[in-house]
C-alpha cells in the first residue's frame, strides 16, 4: 500500500482498492508506543474533519500532525504509520461513496460507559480541530457558522463536556449511547457533503490502485 509520509505534509497517497477497519484499541496502543500525543479517537475526529475541509491535502496534514512528535527513525513509528494509512484510506472512501456503514473510531460496546463517554468527547474535539486547524478564507467562516454545520459544531462542543450519567439504568444507558454514535456517524457525513464545495471536485471520485492524490 503507497503512503504519504509524516515527514513531508506535501507528498502523495495512494487509495487502495481494497482496505480493512482499523480498532479503537489497536490503533491507540500503536499511537501511545510510537510516542504520539494523540489517541485514537481523537487522531479519527481529527482526520474526519480535515477530509471534510481539504480533502488530499487535509490527509498529508492529518498525518504529519498526528505523527509530529515522534522519531521517523522508530520502527514503533512506521507500524503506526500504516495504521494510519489503512484508517484514513478507509474513512475516505466510507465517506467519498456515502456508504452507510461509516463508523466512528470509538471503543467496543463492552467497554464502560465512561470510558466510551470519555472517548466520544475526544473524538468530537478532534473533529473540531480538524475543521478549523488551517487558516480559514470568508467563506468557510460563514459556511461553519451557518446552520446545520453551527449546529453540528454547538452539539460536539456539548458532547466534549458531557460525561457518563451513574444515575441511569444501564438498558437507558446503552439507548442514549446509541443515540449519540448515530447522530454523530450522519453529523460527519453530513458536514462532509456541506463543505464539497472547499474541495477539489476530483477528490470525490475514487481513484484507481494505481493511481497518486496530490
Amino acid at each position: 500500500m503507497g503512503s504519504f509520509g509524516p515527514s513531508d505534509p506535501g507528498s502523495d497517497f495512494k487509495i487502495p482498492m481494497t482496505t480493512q477497519a482499523v480498532r479503537h484499541d489497536e490503533l491507540d496502543q500503536a499511537l501511545k508506543r510510537c510516542g504520539s500525543s494523540w489517541n485514537a479517537g481523537q487522531a479519527h475526529g481529527l482526520l474526519c474533519g480535515r477530509l471534510s475541509v481539504a480533502g488530499a491535502d487535509g490527509a498529508s496534514t492529518w498525518l504529519f500532525q498526528v505523527l509530529e512528535e515522534t522519531d521517523p527513525a522508530n520502527v514503533l513509528r512506521h507500524e503506526c504509520e500504516e495504521l494510519l494509512n489503512e484508517l484514513c484510506a478507509h474513512t475516505w472512501r466510507q465517506l467519498v461513496e456515502r456508504q452507510s456503514e461509516f463508523q466512528l473510531l470509538l471503543p467496543d460496546d463492552d467497554e464502560s460507559a465512561g470510558l466510551r463517554a470519555e472517548a466520544m468527547g475526544q473524538w468530537c474535539e478532534g473533529f473540531l480541530h480538524g475543521l478549523v486547524s488551517e487558516k480559514q478564507n470568508e467563506e468557510l467562516k460563514s459556511r461553519l457558522a451557518a446552520d446545520p454545520l453551527a449546529d453540528i459544531i454547538r452539539d460536539m462542543l456539548q458532547i466534549t463536556r458531557a460525561t457518563a450519567d451513574d444515575s441511569e439504568d444501564a438498558e437507558s444507558e446503552e439507548d442514549a449511547w446509541a443515540e449519540l454514535v448515530e447522530y454523530l456517524r450522519v453529523a460527519a457525513q453530513l458536514t462532509y457533503e456541506e463543505l464539497a464545495d472547499f474541495r477539489n471536485p476530483d477528490e470525490d471520485t475514487m481513484p484507481d490502485d494505481s493511481d497518486t492524490l496530490h
